[in-house]
């Protein structure tokens, strides 16, 4: 690690990702993002890549699956109504099990809405966006050290299981300044091309072919089956959760992203009131940690649980699979592109406990 610089959120990741070996983007402008691509369109070329503003979100995506297809490490960016666009492409990549990185840093909707930072693209990034039986691997950050972090590492982790690696951020992450350690310049020459990569060699059968296109029933079925296995072991292999002061928590406070260091500074206001909190902050999305949730209530100190989210309440749902029933599962969200407070969070818990 370098000594620490003060970046902007955007930029920080964008240098990541160039630092993790992405030699490939492939975008196209919409708020709050467009920093990232605006950085690569200088920094990518100094490495020898290659950045392409496409004339559409719909172009990107498939200049991501073109890329992606040759072993290029490949990177595309958004904001909400973008990715949207980009789903069927998606879909695409990850039926022909082409890893690549996808950032999101979301703004309010629906519609246009507008572009102050939601949470409103969870049932989007981790129930499947597009069409068909797949997943995503989805990473949300709380800080923009841990967003440098998630990026860096999202190449290798999209190669290892061919699985495309969404980091779901928001407005907050991506124009927020922090001071950050960047890591090391991975050297390219030195990751291999993957076996499966089109390399233009081969004829008749030794031709290598990169497709999500198969009519025949049998044949589509058995494809579907080996992805679950795949996700399978992601679930087993890559789950992510930071848990804070729940040992002894009788309530539970859930959040992931932004929200999540939020969330954490009212646990702390609660503690100071007599009010024992504690937090269960998802870093994987899927893999969603249903364990965690599952320990905390089977737990006799633990009354209720306590959602929150900047949406009408989406990731509530998966929290409850977790909970099954045990405990009773309160929301608190803001929507619209209003942000709560952490008073707001131990207010309307103390609302509550009266």
């Amino acid at each position: 690690m370098s000594e620490k610089v003060l970046m902007k959120g955007n930029e920080a990741i964008a240098e990541a990702a160039v630092r993790g070996g992405c030699r490939f983007f492939a975008g196209y402008p919409i708020t709050p993002q467009n920093e990232v691509p605006e950085y690569l369109s200088k920094r990518l070329p100094e490495v020898g890549g290659t950045f392409i503003q496409a004339e559409s979100e719909v172009s990107a995506i498939n200049m991501i699956y073109g890329a992606a297809s040759v072993g290029a490490r490949a990177l595309t960016s958004s904001s909400s109504p973008g990715i949207s666009l980009k789903q069927e492409g998606i879909s695409y990549i990850a039926g022909a099990e082409l890893p690549c990185v996808i950032i999101n840093m979301v703004r309010s909707g629906p519609g246009l809405g507008g572009i102050q930072p939601a949470q409103g693209d969870y049932f989007q990034a981790v129930k499947g966006g597009g069409h068909g039986d797949y997943k995503l691997i989805v990473l949300a950050p709380s800080t923009v050290q841990e967003a440098v972090d998630m990026v860096y590492g999202s190449f290798d982790l999209s190669e290892k299981y061919r699985v495309p690696v969404l980091i779901l951020g928001d407005g907050m992450i991506g124009q927020i300044m922090e001071a950050v350690s960047l890591p090391e310049m991975r050297d390219v020459s030195k990751i291999k091309k993957p076996d499966w990569a089109l390399d233009g060699k081969g004829s008749g059968s030794n031709r290598k072919i990169i497709n999500s296109l198969y009519i025949e029933p049998d044949v589509l079925e058995k494809m579907n089956i080996k992805l679950a296995g795949i996700y399978r072991q992601i679930e087993e292999n890559e789950v992510k959760v930071e848990e804070y002061l729940t040992d002894d928590a009788t309530v539970v406070i859930t959040a992931y992203g932004t929200v999540g260091r939020i969330a954490k500074s009212a646990v702390n206001i609660l503690r100071s009131k007599g009010i024992k909190a504690g937090l269960i902050r998802p870093v994987t999305l899927f893999p969603f940690p249903y364990f965690a949730y599952e320990k905390a209530a089977s737990s006799n100190n633990v009354k209720k649980f306590v959602t929150v989210e900047l949406s009408m309440g989406q990731m509530i749902e998966d929290v409850k699979l977790g909970v099954n029933g045990k405990k009773p599962v309160e929301f608190f969200g803001r929507s619209g592109g209003n942000v709560m407070s952490a008073e707001d969070i131990v207010d309307f818990i103390i609302s509550k406990e009266v």
